[in-house]
């Protein structure tokens, strides 16, 4: 048995170690670690509520609409500050807008220049996948970047500008949208659809979501070659490397429910999965800190009732990041949690085979792409120039409030506690911080922890590819895990 400190990881957002023990080729037991403590909880305490539209956003710049959207949603629910038809389609198209680019760039940019490894230098996939996803060099990112960064100038129609936009209001929008802007809006969509048909897919995006299993998907992938598509291509190298037996969880999922209309039907359900669906109950999602380097509270409190006061002599701590669960159990948070969640019959019936692992997260991801797409096409002709985009509302001196959206890692939540018209107590969970919690009191590990055991080690290895993999396929932003 050895230990071993792996990282710091590239490609990734923000700072990410882990420890691992080893023995016989194979993880047997992993601690991650998040090494970077940040304090926008401390900083928000004392602070007239609307400062938090203001400062939250900051915690990322990669999600920070996530951000943005929750903290004005938790500030209208103590406000009680219903919002227009054109508010709700705005919140929706920006958070899509954002977490569309994010996975794209996640799968681009972070997760397929993983293939282009020597260590898989002999495999007969290699050069091709060198070719098209090499970091900086490869073809697929000379495609990318213009697209995406066509698609992003929706925040600029939309927001104004991207990150850290201040459009974004608990009662809506204040960037209202003229008749030529919803025009330059469908434009975007419509070239931002052509890229994913023509590059990612190889597919129509309604083909795309359409499949509805396993052997549809074997099917659709073998009637074209790897290179007919960026999707296929990964299909073939996950089929190669048997991406979909590694990486295993405990397959416990939940979605907060993403991109309510203006009646709050959301597009993909709320819920929880453990077998079977369940609900999410807000009232049971507690912190636990008793591995965490804070001061520790005698047991895990709701957000609400809890504190962040770092200590980094805190007995039993090795990460700054809490341990969120939910009844007392760990949960899976992302795109996979979404999907399954909602009930798309392809995610189904991957989880029902094979359960939480990298080849099934990735497909997600990349099938929320097309899904979302579909979405904004439709929000898109629903706004309508010249009518109200926001409603305000005064502050009350004493309430409470909540916001959970869905970011595009998953669940994120933002609590706040106002009393005399300051903020008394401001927390928030994110998603990396539900994927990528530390043990807890109990001492139950948390998702990656879980999902690192059994990975594989090869001889000589420093940093094993096998826990980049498992890694990447949960998209961590881990500036967003710690506040």
């Amino acid at each position: 048995m050895s230990r071993r400190i792996v990282g710091p990881f590239n490609r990734v957002e923000g700072d990410l170690e882990m420890q691992l023990e080893i023995s016989d080729g194979e993880v047997k037991n992993a601690w991650v670690v998040s090494p970077m403590y940040r304090g926008f909880e401390q900083i928000l305490q004392g602070k007239e509520p609307r400062d938090a539209l203001v400062y939250t956003p900051r915690i990322c710049g990669i999600c920070s609409v996530s951000q943005s959207v929750a903290s004005a949603r938790a500030i209208a629910d103590a406000q009680k500050l219903p919002m227009p038809a054109n508010g709700t389609l705005s919140h929706n198209l920006l958070l899509a807008n954002e977490n569309a680019a994010d996975h794209l760039t996640h799968f681009y940019l972070f997760f397929m220049p993983d293939f282009v490894n020597d260590v898989y230098a002999k495999e007969p996939w290699h050069g091709a996948a060198a070719q098209r996803f090499k970091a900086i060099k490869g073809s697929a990112i000379k495609e990318l970047l213009p697209a995406r960064a066509e698609f992003m100038h929706l925040m600029g129609l939309l927001a104004g500008k991207w990150p850290h936009s201040l459009a974004i209001q608990p009662g809506g929008s204040s960037r209202p949208i003229e008749v030529q802007e919803k025009a330059r809006i469908q434009a975007i969509l419509y070239s931002f659809r052509q890229f994913l048909e023509s590059t990612l897919f190889g597919d129509s995006l309604e083909r795309i979501v359409a499949l509805d299993s396993s052997a549809a998907l074997e099917s659709w992938t073998t009637e074209g070659t790897a290179q007919s598509s960026d999707f296929r291509h990964f299909l073939h190298i996950s089929a190669a490397l048997g991406l979909e037996r590694l990486g295993r969880a405990a397959d416990r999922f939940m979605s907060y429910g993403a991109y309510r209309d203006h009646k709050g039907e959301p597009l993909f359900a709320e819920g929880s999965w453990d077998g079977r669906l369940g609900e999410v109950d807000h009232q049971q999602i507690t912190e636990d800190l008793s591995h965490s380097w804070m001061r520790h509270q005698a047991e895990p409190k709701h957000p609400y009732e809890g504190i962040t006061l770092p200590d980094a002599e805190a007995e039993g701590g090795y990460s700054w990041c809490k341990a969120p669960r939910m009844a007392g159990e760990v949960m899976e948070v992302g795109a996979l949690a979404r999907q399954q969640v909602a009930g798309h019959p392809l995610i189904r019936d991957l989880v029902q085979q094979s359960g939480g692992n990298v080849r099934n997260r990735v497909i997600a991801r990349l099938l929320e792409i097309a899904r979302l797409v579909i979405a904004m096409e439709q929000w898109s002709r629903e706004l309508t120039p010249k009518e109200p985009f926001c409603y305000n509302a005064p502050m009350p001196k004493d309430a409470v409030g909540c916001g959970l959206v869905e970011a595009a890692r998953g669940g994120l939540g933002h609590w706040i506690k106002i009393k005399k018209g300051r903020i008394l107590n401001y927390q928030i969970i994110a998603p990396t911080t539900w994927n990528f919690s530390p043990h807890d009191a109990g001492g139950t590990p948390g998702a990656l922890e879980q999902a690192l055991v059994g990975a594989t080690v090869r001889e000589g290895e420093v940093d094993p590819v096998s826990v980049q993999h498992i890694v990447r396929s949960f998209d961590p932003c881990m500036v967003c895990t710690v506040h």
